[in-house]
């Protein structure tokens, strides 16, 4: 699932503006043990913002399991290995919609290099996210769904966590 890059850059006016928005985690409570709601808390404002606002869509559409409310908080959570200015978001977005072979070179560089990092990080945060989840205590369902929350979820259409999958994608593609 792809979101267009006008709407990836309305993403980006919101967590441009994020501090003036206010942060209520408790919603995340019932979904993160103590461990996991450190990682939470280690995300950038913005990026807080947003788990929420995935976790929220998906509670207003539907019951939502505790591996799907994990993923949906903590899908981003690699990014702050590498934690990325607007620009750099942008670039990324823009890079990856318009000029995907140049995004797929950039992706594979190194991510301590200013100019590789905000594609690296676009391309590897699912990974560093699931290894951040798993080793602070996330069930394995909410481990494989933060992994693959990018990847074409047709590829998945036989796991058992497929429909899931499509969900929080969905989700977190209107945020």
């Amino acid at each position: 699932m792809r979101t267009s890059p006008v709407r990836r850059l309305g993403q980006g006016l919101r967590a441009l503006f994020a501090f003036a928005q206010p942060l209520d985690v408790a919603p995340a409570q019932p979904y993160l043990a103590d461990d996991l709601l450190a990682l939470l808390r280690r995300m950038k404002r913005s990026e807080q913002i947003h788990s929420l606002r995935v976790l929220r869509d998906l509670l207003a559409e539907g019951p939502v399991s505790g591996d799907l409310g994990t993923a949906a908080l903590l899908h981003d959570v690699g990014k702050s290995h590498y934690p990325l200015a607007i620009w750099q978001k942008t670039a990324a977005v823009l890079v990856r919609a318009f000029l995907p072979r140049l995004f797929h070179r950039l992706s594979q560089g190194d991510p301590r290099r200013l100019l590789e990092r905000p594609f690296v990080v676009a391309a590897q945060h699912p990974t560093w996210s699931a290894e951040l989840a798993g080793a602070a205590g996330a069930t394995g369902g909410a481990i494989w769904l933060i992994a693959h929350h990018q990847d074409d979820a047709e590829l998945w259409s036989e796991h058992a966590h497929y429909a899931e999958l499509l969900r929080l994608q969905r989700a977190d593609d209107l945020n």
